[in-house]
């Protein structure tokens, strides 16, 4: 967990993302899937929000919500958001009773300038399967996917392939979906896709943009933090 804790400077940053990079593997190394998370963070003033949200799989039935509000040190960076994110959202899964077998983060996996966003960024310090799922790209071209469910046109940077745009519904923009970590771009692209349920979003990532969107809402109210969420 070095680095992820405490505010660093950026060429601390640069040289931790760049060992981080190395470690990453974009094979699947999982097995079966029965249970799924949706990671997500929001920030009310200071204070940063880290909102899991555990489902079934393939049914995507909610089984466990958990969040953790604390205070966040790092500034956002566009390239270094894992600084600012991670400590919020391992701590929010370590609460979780029914661990997953694979994440779903919303940010960059490998498609990020030195190949460490932060769905890479958590897989590799977690150990686990994660996909990136994001609303923009960060880096990298391409061409607009056909207006069709399921159609994907190749993230392209630096002469490689880091990711694909997912069309997830016609007449709605494409997310830009890449592997984190111990999976491959095929299977990412193809489970975010079964993920989705009507929605732009795969359902886990929708699922906890929601949660974090609603303990914001009881920060606003209450006006200070409520602490650790009870499980579900």
């Amino acid at each position: 967990m070095a680095g992820s804790r405490n505010s660093l400077d950026l060429s601390s940053a640069r040289a931790l993302q760049e060992e981080l990079a190395r470690r990453v593997r974009t094979e699947w190394r999982g097995g079966r899937l029965r249970r799924v998370a949706g990671l997500d963070a929001s920030y009310w003033g200071e204070m940063g929000i880290g909102a899991a949200v555990v489902m079934s799989w393939p049914a995507l039935e909610v089984l466990e919500e958990r969040w953790v509000v604390q205070e966040v040190s790092f500034p956002y960076i566009p390239g270094y958001l894992s600084f600012r994110e991670v400590p919020l959202l391992e701590d929010a899964l370590k609460g979780v009773r029914q661990p997953p077998d694979l994440l779903f983060v919303d940010g960059q996996g490998i498609a990020h300038p030195r190949g460490i966003g932060l769905a890479s960024h958590l897989g590799v310090l977690l150990g686990m399967p994660t996909i990136g799922c994001a609303k923009e790209p960060l880096v990298g071209s391409g061409e607009e996917p056909e207006d069709r469910r399921g159609a994907i046109s190749p993230l392209c940077y630096r002469e490689r392939v880091v990711g694909v745009a997912l069309r997830t519904k016609p007449g709605v923009k494409p997310i830009y979906v890449s592997p984190g970590h111990l999976i491959d771009l095929d299977r990412s692209w193809r489970v975010a896709l079964e993920a989705t349920r009507g929605y732009r979003l795969p359902e886990p990532v929708r699922r906890a943009h929601l949660l974090a969107q609603r303990v914001r809402r009881l920060l606003e109210a209450a006006g200070r933090p409520p602490g650790l969420c009870p499980p579900r």
